[in-house]
C-alpha cells in the first residue's frame, strides 16, 4: 500500500504543476477576438458616395471590377530569391551557382518583354510562417496570432469574413486543386475540388502531379471563374533535402513549366497571381520570423496592360516590397468584390492606376479612391472591434481615428473639385497610407493579449509546487511523515472545485476547466503546505531546505537566472555542454577534496547526503579520474552534433544531422551507413555485456530470453529500414513497391517488438536463476518472530534479508557438502542487481523505437548517451558509502547532473526550442503515405522524436538511487584478497563482507519507498524551476522584442518537456515498484516451499 501512496503523491504533485502551466498558458497565449461580421455590396464601408468608377456599372459593388477571372498559383515556400536570376560574378570572383536561382525564367522573361503587363513584388509574410496561418492571412487580410501555430495540422473552418466567402456570395465558380488544408478551412466552398494529402513532406510529386493532371483541362473547359492551384513540391523538397539540393532545381524548373503553360492559356479578362505563402531557412524549415522565412515572391500578370508605365529602374527587392495581406483588398477591388470585414491590409495602389488615361492626375485620383475605400473598411473594423474587445491601445486608436477623419475630409473635398492640385492629391494618398500602416502596426503590437491575473496565478502555483517539492523531499526522511496525509489535500481540493463551480454558476459565467483545475490545485496545496510547515518546516531554518552543497545551489540559480536572457536561450546548446563539463570537473574536484582520489586511509568523510560511511571508498583515484575524462570526452563528441539557431548566422549546423538520403555520393553514404550500423551494434553489445557482467543473462525468464533474441532482431530491423530509407529514390522501378511495403512493415515491427519486450518485462520482471541442490542441513537458522509461513508484509520484510544471506552462502560454497540425502537448498543468481537489470532492459527497449524516429546518424549520439549515462552513474556512485538500515538519500549533485544531461542530449539530437527546428519527418516513420484525417498519431510520433531525451532520462531516474548499491560488488571485489587455498576459505567465511548490493534496500522497505519519493520530488523540483523561470521570463518580458521568437517558444517546449518528463518519471518509479513487488512474491513462494 505504501508503494501506491508514493505513486499517488507524485501524481498529485504533477497535477499541481500541470494546473499551473495550464493557468499561465491560458493567460499568456490568448487568441484575438474573431468577428463574424461580413462585408456586402449593399452596405458601403462608410458614409459618402462610392468611387466614380463604380457608378452605373451593372453588377458593380464598391468599385467596378477590372477582371472577371483570376488564376491563383500558390507555390508553397516560394522564397523571394527563388525567382531571381543567377548572380553575375565579377572577374576573379569564384562562381558558385545556386541550385534554386535562375530556374523560373518565365517570370523574368515576361518582366523584360511585357513590363506594362506584369510586376514582381517581395511579399513580406507575418510570423508564424506556417501554411495554415498564411492561408488565413491570404484570404482574410488579418493577422493570425501566435497560438494558432499549434493548429497547423488540425485546421478548422475560418469563421471570419474572407475572399472565398465573398466569391461564393457573388456566385463565382471556384475550382481548387492541391493542398487538402483548404478542405478544412473552407468546407463546401468550392464548386469543384481536387484535394491531395499535404502532410507527407517526403513526397515531392504526388500533389504536384495531381494538380497537373487537372489544371490544363480545367482551364481549357472555361467552366470556372476562380482557379486556385496550391503546389507543395518546393516546400516538401526543402523539408527533405534543403534549398541547396539538386532536387530543388528540378522542382523549380517544373514550376516554371507550369507557369508558362498557364500564361499561354490566359484570356484577356483574366488575372494571374503567383505567390508563395512563406519562405524557408537554409535548412528548408519554416515557422519563425527570419528574413528567409518571411520574404516570399508575389508575381502579377495579365494579357491586358496592368500599369500605365514601366517600373522604375531600381532593384525590385528595394522598390516593390509589400505586406502579404495587401493581396486581399487588392484582389477584392480588382474583381469587384467587397473587402473582407476584418482585413487590415493596404491595397497595392499602383494597380488602380488608369491605364487608358495616362494622365498622372487621373491615375492618382483612382489610387486615392481605392485607398479611401480600403481605409473606410479598416476604420469600420476598428470601430466594431474596439467595441467588442478592449485590447487595442486607446491613445493610438484615438490618434488613428483623427488621422482618418482628416484624410477622409480631404478626400471628399477633392471629389468635389476633381481638377484640384496635384500636391493635395498626393497628400491625401500619403495620409491614407499612413493610417492603414499605423493600424497594422498597432494590431501587430496589441494582439498579444495577456491576462495578467491568470499569468500571475499560474506562476504562483508553479512556485508553490516547487516549494512543496523542496519541503517534502526533506520532510519525507522524518519519522513524522506519513503518506496518508495526502487524503486531506485531496478533500480540500474537491471542496475548492465545488465552491468555484458554484460561484461561477451563480454569476452566470461559463465553467472554465482551467480555472476549476487551478482552484482544485490551490485548494489541495495550501492546507498541505500549512500542515507541513507547522509540523516540520517551522522547526528548522529555511536555508536547510535549499539544495546543497553550495555549488549545486549556484548551478540551479545560474540556470534559473539565465533563462531571462534571450542571448542565453539562443546559445543554450553550447552553454549546456559547458555547464555539464564544469559540473563533471566539480565532482572530480570534490572527490579529491574528500580524499577519494587518494589511497585509502584510516578515516573517511561523509559525502553527498548519505549517512556516515561504513568502510573505505569503493573506487580508487585512477578509476574516478578515468570516469571523469571519459565523460568529458563523450560530452565533447556529442557537442559535434549541433543545430545552429537562426539568430546566429555565423554558426554552421552539423551536417551529420541530415538523413543519409540527402548525401550525394554512394561511397560516402555507404561509409556513413556502416558507421551507423556499427553504433547500433555497439549499443547492443554494451547493454548485453553489462547484463552479463552481473549475470542477469543466465535467467530463463521471458524478458531475458527477449534480450538475447529480440534485441538483435530489433537492431536488424532498424538497420534494414535505414538501408531502405537512404536508398529508396535509387531503387529499381520493379522493386519500388517492395521497398515501399518494407518501409511500412519494418518500423512497425521494431515498435511491436519493443512493446512486446516491455510487456514481458512488466509480467515477469524478476530475472533470477534459482537452482535446487542437495546439501547438508542448514548451518544458519532463519529466526522469525512468528510461526509458520509469513502472513503479513512486515513478516516478509523481516525474513527476506536472512533468506537472501543464506542463499548467498549456499551459492558461494560456504556450507559444507555432505551426503546426497541431505535437505534441499536453493542458490539464486542476479538478486543483487534485480532492480537495475529491469531498468536497463526497459531503457534499451524504449531507445530502439525512439532511435528509429531520428535520422540515421543520430545513432552515434544514442551510443554516446548510453556511455555518458553509465560513466556518470559510476562517477556519482564513487565514494558513496552504503548504509544498511537507511535512510537512503540521493544527493542533489546526482539529480542536477542527470537533468542537465537530459538537456544536453536534447540539443545533441539536433533539436532547438523553436518551431522551425521540429523534425516533422518523424511523423512518416512507418506511415510513408500519411495518416489520413488522424492527427494524434503524427503528433505522438513527432513528440516522441522531440522529447526522446526527456523520456529516457526520466524513466532512468531511479538508477541514481540503485547504482551506488550496484557498485558495491566492484568495491568489495577489489578490497577482498583471494584465499590461498580452499581450507583457508572455509576457515575465514565470516571475515568477508557479504555482497547484498540492491538487496540492502529491502532491509528497510520504508526507507526504500521514501527514497524513491524523495528522488522523484527532487527531479520534479529541478525541472519545475526551469518551467517557472520560463514563465516568469515570458510574463516580465511580454513586450520584449524577442518574446514571440525566443521566450514564448522556450516556455512551450519547457512545458511540454516537463509533462513528458513527469510521465516518464512516474513510469520509471512504477517499474521499480513492480520489480519490488515481484521480488516479494518470489521470496514468499520460496518461504512457503521451505516450510513444506
Amino acid at each position: 500500500m505504501q508503494k501506491i501512496s508514493v505513486l499517488l503523491f507524485l501524481v498529485w504533485v504533477c497535477f499541481l504543476f500541470y494546473a499551473g502551466i495550464a493557468l499561465f498558458t491560458s493567460g499568456f497565449l490568448l487568441t484575438r477576438l474573431e468577428l463574424t461580421n461580413r462585408s456586402s455590396c449593399q452596405e458601403p464601408p462608410g458614409p459618402g458616395s462610392l468611387p466614380w468608377g463604380s457608378r452605373g456599372e451593372p453588377g458593380a459593388c464598391w468599385m467596378a471590377s477590372r477582371f472577371s477571372r483570376v488564376v491563383l498559383v500558390l507555390i508553397d515556400a516560394l522564397r523571394f530569391d527563388f525567382v531571381q536570376p543567377q548572380r553575375s560574378y565579377g572577374p576573379g570572383e569564384p562562381s558558385v551557382p545556386l541550385p534554386f536561382r535562375g530556374k523560373l525564367g518565365t517570370l523574368q522573361r515576361i518582366l523584360k518583354l511585357q513590363p506594362h503587363h506584369a510586376r514582381l513584388y517581395q511579399s513580406k509574410a507575418d510570423p508564424p510562417t506556417t501554411t495554415m496561418q498564411r492561408l488565413k492571412a491570404l484570404t482574410t487580410g488579418s493577422l493570425p496570432t501566435f497560438i494558432d501555430a499549434g493548429n497547423n495540422f488540425a485546421s478548422y473552418a475560418i469563421v471570419e469574413d474572407n475572399l472565398i466567402k465573398q466569391f461564393t456570395s457573388a456566385g463565382r465558380r471556384m475550382v481548387f486543386m492541391g493542398d487538402d488544408t483548404w478542405k478544412d478551412l473552407f468546407p463546401g466552398a468550392f464548386s469543384q475540388a481536387f484535394f491531395f494529402p499535404s502532410f507527407n513532406v517526403k513526397d515531392l510529386h504526388t500533389v504536384d502531379n495531381g494538380i497537373l493532371e487537372h489544371l490544363y483541362p480545367t482551364m481549357d473547359s472555361g467552366e470556372w471563374d476562380v482557379l486556385i492551384a496550391h503546389f507543395l513540391g518546393v516546400d516538401h523538397c526543402g523539408h527533405k533535402h534543403g534549398p541547396h539540393h539538386p532536387e530543388m532545381a528540378k522542382k523549380l524548373s517544373q514550376m516554371d513549366q507550369v507557369i508558362q503553360g498557364v500564361v499561354e492559356r490566359l484570356e484577356k479578362d483574366t488575372l494571374l497571381v503567383v505567390i508563395g505563402d512563406h519562405g524557408m531557412t537554409k535548412n528548408g524549415d519554416h515557422g519563425g520570423d527570419s528574413e528567409l522565412e518571411i520574404a516570399t515572391a508575389l508575381f502579377l500578370y495579365s494579357p491586358t496592360a496592368l500599369f500605365p508605365r514601366s517600373p522604375p529602374e531600381v532593384r525590385p527587392e528595394l522598390r516593390f516590397v509589400v505586406p502579404q495581406i495587401s493581396l486581399v483588398p487588392t484582389l477584392a477591388l480588382l474583381l469587384g468584390l467587397p473587402i473582407p470585414f476584418g482585413n487590415i491590409g493596404e491595397v497595392i495602389a499602383e494597380l488602380f492606376s488608369e491605364v487608358e488615361d495616362p494622365q498622372p492626375h487621373s491615375s492618382a485620383l483612382a489610387q486615392a479612391s481605392a485607398l479611401h475605400l480600403n481605409a473606410q473598411q479598416v476604420s469600420r473594423f476598428l470601430h466594431t472591434y474596439s467595441a467588442a474587445a478592449q485590447d487595442l491601445q486607446v491613445k493610438e486608436l484615438h490618434r488613428l481615428h483623427n488621422l482618418f477623419s482628416k484624410a477622409s475630409a480631404d478626400y471628399q473635398r477633392l471629389l468635389q473639385s476633381p481638377q484640384g492640385a496635384k500636391a493635395a492629391l498626393q497628400t491625401v494618398i500619403t495620409e491614407l497610407q499612413h493610417f492603414l500602416r499605423g493600424v497594422r502596426a498597432m494590431c501587430i503590437e496589441s494582439w498579444a493579449r495577456f491576462s495578467l491575473v491568470r499569468m500571475a496565478g499560474g506562476a504562483a502555483l508553479l512556485a508553490a509546487a516547487c516549494f512543496l517539492c523542496l519541503l517534502v523531499s526533506q520532510w519525507a526522511t522524518s519519522p513524522g511523515f506519513y503518506l496518508h496525509l495526502l487524503l486531506v489535500p485531496v478533500a480540500w481540493g474537491l471542496a475548492g472545485v465545488i465552491v468555484c463551480a458554484g460561484l461561477l454558476a451563480c454569476a452566470g459565467l461559463k465553467l472554465d476547466p482551467v480555472v476549476l483545475g487551478a482552484m482544485a490545485a490551490m485548494g489541495s496545496l495550501l492546507p498541505f503546505l500549512w500542515k507541513a510547515w507547522a509540523s516540520w518546516g517551522s522547526k528548522r531554518p529555511l536555508a536547510a531546505l535549499l539544495p546543497n552543497p553550495g555549488p549545486v545551489l549556484l548551478l540551479l540559480l545560474i540556470r534559473f537566472a539565465a533563462l531571462f536572457s534571450d542571448s542565453f536561450v539562443v546559445a543554450e546548446a553550447r552553454a549546456t555542454h559547458f555547464l555539464l563539463g564544469s559540473f563533471i570537473l566539480l565532482l572530480v574536484a570534490q572527490l579529491h577534496w574528500e580524499g577519494k582520489l587518494l589511497p585509502p586511509k584510516l578515516f573517511t568523510t561523509p559525502r553527498l547526503g548519505f549517512s556516515a560511511p561504513t568502510g573505505p571508498s569503493q573506487h580508487n583515484g585512477i578509476h574516478a579520474l578515468g570516469l571523469g575524462v571519459g565523460l568529458l570526452l563523450c560530452i565533447r563528441l556529442a557537442g559535434l552534433f549541433h543545430r545552429c539557431p537562426e539568430e546566429t548566422p555565423a554558426c554552421h549546423s552539423s551536417p551529420w544531422l541530415s538523413p543519409l538520403a540527402s548525401i550525394v555520393g554512394g561511397r560516402v553514404k555507404n561509409l556513413w551507413y556502416g558507421a551507423c550500423v556499427g553504433a547500433l551494434v555497439a549499443m547492443l553489445v554494451v547493454v548485453r555485456l553489462w547484463l552479463g557482467r552481473y549475470a542477469n543473462l543466465k535467467s530463463p525468464e521471458p524478458p531475458v530470453l527477449f534480450v538475447r533474441w529480440g534485441l538483435p532482431l530489433m537492431a536488424l530491423g532498424t538497420a534494414a529500414y535505414w538501408a531502405l530509407a537512404s536508398g529508396a529514390d535509387e531503387a529499381p522501378p520493379r522493386l519500388r513497391a517492395l521497398v515501399a511495403g518494407a518501409s511500412v512493415v519494418l518500423p512497425r515491427a521494431v515498435a511491436g517488438l519493443a512493446a512486446s519486450g516491455l510487456m514481458l518485462l512488466l509480467w515477469r520482471p524478476v530475472t533470477v536463476l534459482a537452482k535446487a541442490t542437495i546439501g547438508a542441513p542448514r548451518t544458519r537458522t532463519v529466526l522469525t518472530p512468528f510461526s509458520g509461513p509469513p502472513t503479513s508484509q512486515a513478516d516478509l520484510d523481516y525474513v527476506v534479508p536472512q533468506i537472501y544471506r543464506h542463499m548467498q552462502e549456499e551459492f558461494r560454497g560456504r556450507l559444507e557438502r555432505t551426503k546426497s540425502q541431505g535437505p534441499l537448498t536453493v542458490a539464486a543468481y542476479q538478486l543483487g542487481s534485480v532492480y537495475s537489470a529491469a531498468m536497463v532492459m526497459a531503457l534499451t527497449l524504449l531507445a530502439f523505437p525512439l532511435l528509429l524516429l531520428h535520422a540515421e546518424r543520430i545513432s552515434l549520439v544514442f551510443l554516446l548517451l548510453f556511455l555518458q549515462s553509465f560513466l556518470l552513474l559510476h562517477l556519482l556512485a564513487a565514494g558513496i558509502p552504503i548504509t544498511t538500515s537507511g535512510p537512503f538519500t540521493v544527493p542533489w549533485q546526482s539529480v542536477s547532473a542527470w537533468a542537465l544531461m537530459a538537456t544536453q542530449t536534447f540539443y545533441s539530437t539536433g533539436h532547438q526550442p523553436v518551431f522551425p527546428a521540429i523534425h516533422w519527418h518523424a511523423a512518416f516513420v512507418g506511415f510513408p503515405e500519411g495518416h489520413g484525417s488522424s492527427t494524434w498519431m503524427p503528433a505522438l510520433l513527432v513528440g516522441a522524436n522531440t522529447f526522446a531525451s526527456h523520456l529516457l532520462f526520466a524513466v532512468g531516474c531511479p538508477l541514481l538511487l540503485l547504482w551506488p548499491f550496484l557498485c558495491e560488488s566492484q568495491g568489495s571485489r577489489k578490497r577482498r584478497q583471494p584465499p590461498w587455498n580452499e581450507s583457508e576459505a572455509r576457515v575465514r567465511p565470516e571475515e568477508e563482507e557479504e555482497l547484498l548490493m540492491e538487496m540492502r534496500l529491502r532491509d528497510a522497505p520504508h526507507h526504500f519507498n521514501v527514497a524513491l519519493l524523495q528522488l522523484g520530488l527532487k527531479y520534479l523540483f529541478v525541472l519545475g524551476i526551469q518551467i517557472l523561470a520560463c514563465a516568469l521570463a515570458a510574463s516580465i518580458l511580454r513586450r520584449h522584442l524577442m518574446v514571440w521568437k525566443v521566450f514564448a517558444p522556450k516556455f512551450i517546449f519547457e512545458a511540454m518537456g516537463f509533462i513528458v518528463s513527469s510521465v516518464g518519471l512516474f513510469l520509471g518509479q512504477a517499474l521499480v515498484m513492480r520489480v519490488d513487488g515481484a521480488v516479494s512474491s518470489w521470496f514468499q513462494q520460496l518461504v512457503l516451499a521451505q516450510q513444506r
